[in-house]
């Protein structure tokens, strides 16, 4: 049109050059604006554009239903709170779908879960007419919401997982015109007709129960009696309302795999019956009754209802921890020893009081971390299954998919690791409904994410949670186990399955290095303090059950304390673990000391010979036998003990005096001392050596009698020998008459016999302290 303005035959005008450029310039920038303008309506249809503050918390409480239908509705609820100094005004809820379809991978998903503020490119646009208004907010105030919005117009297409926002909408004084003030995000399951081909993925989910130790090393442990408790918390978590009582309730309708600490099971049955509770720090001798038997009765019954039909893992007794075993226990002699007890008796204990079969062949580090060590050690006790982890063997980049659990690892042992996600999905605090459900919420997504990674092949996994879950944790966990159970692209199975599942080729099947096993547990392992203190324990009890006529009695619970000394529930209270483990030694010693010699004070020997009685005293409720009481002189010259050792035996809560025979030859002081040992001959345990003083009397007297009267003897023999010769000379002398001799010798007066020695050894049923200037019988 400029051209043909001009007059016909005459060629444009030129313009200046410097004019030129300025034009140029301004028609860029201008181009530019436009497009800019173009690009940011199209991601945020607000007259505003969105800035990513966040003024207000959206908190998301509610997604109803969690997987939408497709001629259903979606209601998403919660509350918005104002984090401003000022007013919110003009605002409303609504809701975003972000653009591009569903999300393609699992590590998208965590990164839009991760994500905060608001994008307009990443989040998308609000959807037009449905929207709900909200009042003003004052600062720091909230304000619920529920928004309703039909399926049909979200937009969902291609069966997948959906980026949903939840959105507020609004203004300020200090920002003005409307905007994005808050957003909170979650995720949609799709999985419409059109996707019914996929193979649904089997999903495995052990459901623990577990428990710190609470029966103390110190009890009646040599009684038929019941073993006395540390607290009585343990009747607080059966209670209506306690943590274990909601993980059977919860479970008893879910397709689960029970894994069963049998200490557990062994101490609540222990309270269906009357049992004592310690004092104020551990004090048995002020115990009370504990308070547990009802529920302890009604929880045991609800279990064994719940778990009919189930498969259940018995885990090593104690819940034995494999990985402070392996890094540390087995610098001390014998602790490998116990590992093959503890899951023979966690088997039998749980067949035992639940009624029912168990597989024992599983073992489950914390956290489901290994390393060699830690995979050694489950061999020891007999586990051909590991329960390992997916962030502990770590798939590499290649796999675009998550594989079957099942992974062969060498030695015939299968490592089953579960899927990482999936299982720490409901460790944070899920006390807060909002927590709670979008953990829910994207433990669903996230499984119908796996089975669209390759929908036409068939991939069986495996969900472990915490080993003690809280209450709210386990209560978000069981809803989402029960909504993924009724989805059409899972299955539930067992345990079993998994395991026996092909391996993937592809998938990673190496054991880490022990360098990789994480920091923050080796923090929490048992420390060698508590296995030394194992170690002692077991010798002492070695040598000290040889003396006993029932040995179950003493070997039964001391050896299910060892095994509670190794528990995991010692993790975090290392304190804890070796004051439990020093307890055991403490009690060990009382009982070996209950077998004792009764203190003697200085006895008086008035006489050669007589016999020394010593008294020995059995407090343990069983007969003991195997020892020997040895009476040492330490001056055999002065007094002679003839039977110095005599092996003795003692009827539970009796005494029984021996008595040893003795001779002396001077008067003065002598030290004896009684001690019990062995038939091999060693010392009795840390017995306490019995020291007395004998005072022999009067034996100086009694030989300077006798010998005086021998010579006295002699002297009236030679006396009258005399005489006689005498008056046989003078007869000579006078014609040979005699006085007749031949007089009757008057004999020897003979000496006093010894003293016979008492030998009975009958026991008596009550020994007191020897008096002062006790004497020695004769």
């Amino acid at each position: 049109m400029g051209e043909a303005a001009q007059a016909p035959g005459r060629p444009p005008s030129a313009r200046p050059p410097r004019l030129l450029r300025a034009v140029a310039v301004v028609a860029g920038g201008t181009l530019l604006a436009g497009l800019l303008q173009i690009v940011q309506t199209a991601g945020a249809p607000a007259a505003h554009a969105a800035t990513g503050s966040r003024t207000a918390a959206v908190t998301l409480t509610k997604v109803d239903p969690r997987v939408p239908a497709k001629d259903g509705s979606v209601t998403v609820s919660g509350t918005v709170t104002n984090n401003s100094k000022s007013t919110i005004t003009d605002a409303h809820v609504g809701v975003r779908i972000a653009p591009g379809g569903p999300l393609t991978s699992r590590s998208a998903m965590k990164s839009a879960a991760a994500r905060s503020g608001f994008t307009s490119y990443l989040d998308g646009s609000e959807i037009d007419g449905h929207t709900v208004g909200v009042a003003k907010i004052p600062a720091g105030q909230s304000a619920p919401f529920a928004l309703k919005v039909p399926v049909k117009s979200l937009g969902l297409d291609a069966a997948g997982v959906y980026q949903l926002g939840v959105t507020l909408n609004g203004e300020t004084a200090a920002e003005p015109g409307e905007h994005v003030l808050g957003i909170q995000r979650t995720f949609l399951p799709w999985y419409d007709g059109d996707s019914a081909a996929a193979k649904a993925t089997q999903i495995g989910y052990l459901w623990p129960l577990t428990d710190r130790p609470h029966v103390s090393a110190r009890g009646d442990t040599d009684s038929e009696q019941s073993p006395i408790f540390l607290d009585d918390d343990l009747a607080k978590e059966l209670a209506p309302g306690g943590r274990l009582q909601q993980m059977v309730d919860l479970a008893k309708s879910l397709p689960v795999t029970w894994a069963i600490d049998p200490d557990l099971l062994a101490s609540v049955d222990f309270m269906t019956k009357p049992y004592r509770v310690a004092g104020p720090g551990g004090d048995i001798t002020r115990t009370t009754e504990g308070t547990g038997t009802a529920v302890a009765k009604a929880w045991l019954n609800a279990l064994k209802r719940a778990v009919a039909g189930d498969q259940v893992i018995a885990l090593p007794f104690g819940d034995t921890d494999l990985a402070s075993v392996a890094h540390v226990g087995l610098k001390v002699a014998g602790t490998r020893s116990h590992l093959k007890t503890a899951a023979e008796l966690g088997a039998s204990t749980v067949e035992t009081v639940l009624g029912v079969k168990t597989t024992s062949d599983v073992a489950w580090p914390v956290d489901g971390a290994v390393d060699p060590d830690i995979v050694s050690v489950a061999r020891t006790a007999e586990a051909r299954r590991i329960i390992a982890r997916s962030d502990s063997i770590v798939e590499g980049d290649t796999l675009s998919y998550t594989p079957n659990a099942a992974r062969p690892i060498g030695h015939g042992v299968t490592a089953v690791v579960a899927d990482a996600p999936l299982s720490t999905d409901f460790d944070g605090d899920m006390l807060h409904a909002e927590n709670a459900n979008l953990a829910v919420q994207d433990f669903i997504a996230q499984t119908l994410m796996i089975t669209m990674q390759a929908p036409e092949i068939q991939r069986t996994l495996l969900v472990t949670p915490e080993r003690m879950p809280a209450v709210s944790q386990a209560q978000a966990m069981a809803e989402a186990i029960g909504a993924v159970d009724t989805s059409p692209w899972a299955a539930t199975t067992d345990f079993d399955t998994v395991a026996k599942a092909k391996a993937d080729p592809a998938a990673n099947h190496k054991v880490p290095s022990a360098k990789r096993y994480p920091k923050s547990l080796r923090k929490q392992e048992l420390s060698k303090d508590v296995f030394d203190l194992i170690y002692a324990t077991q010798g002492g009890l070695n040598s000290f059950v040889p003396i006993l006529t029932d040995k179950d009695k003493v070997t039964v619970p001391f050896g299910t304390s060892v095994l509670r000394a190794m528990s995991t529930g010692w993790r975090g209270d290392s304190g804890g673990a070796v004051t439990f483990a020093n307890s055991m030694g403490d009690y060990l010693q009382d009982l070996i000391n209950a077998v004792h010699i009764l203190p003697k004070t200085t006895l008086t020997l008035s006489g050669r010979s007589g016999t020394i009685p010593v008294t020995v005293k059995n407090e343990l409720n069983q007969p003991i036998t195997g020892l020997v009481l040895r009476l040492t002189s330490n001056t055999d010259i002065r007094l002679e003990i003839k039977n110095s050792q005599q092996p003795i035996t003692i009827e539970g809560g009796h005494t029984r005096t021996l008595k040893f025979q003795t001779k002396a030859s001077a008067n003065g002081r002598v030290k004896v001392t009684a001690a019990l040992y062995t038939t091999q001959g060693a010392l009795y345990q840390n017995t306490k050596i019995v020291a007395f003083d004998v005072k022999i009397t009067k034996v100086t007297d009694l030989v300077m009698l006798i010998i005086a009267a021998g010579l006295l003897l002699l002297v009236l023999a030679g006396v009258r020998i005399y005489r006689q010769r005498k008056r046989q000379a003078a007869a000579a002398d006078d014609g040979g008459e005699g006085d007749g001799g031949g007089g009757q010798d008057d004999g020897d007066p003979g000496q006093p016999g010894d003293p016979g020695a008492d030998t009975d050894d009958t026991g008596r049923e009550s020994v007191e302290l020897s008096p002062t200037g006790e004497k020695v019988e004769g």
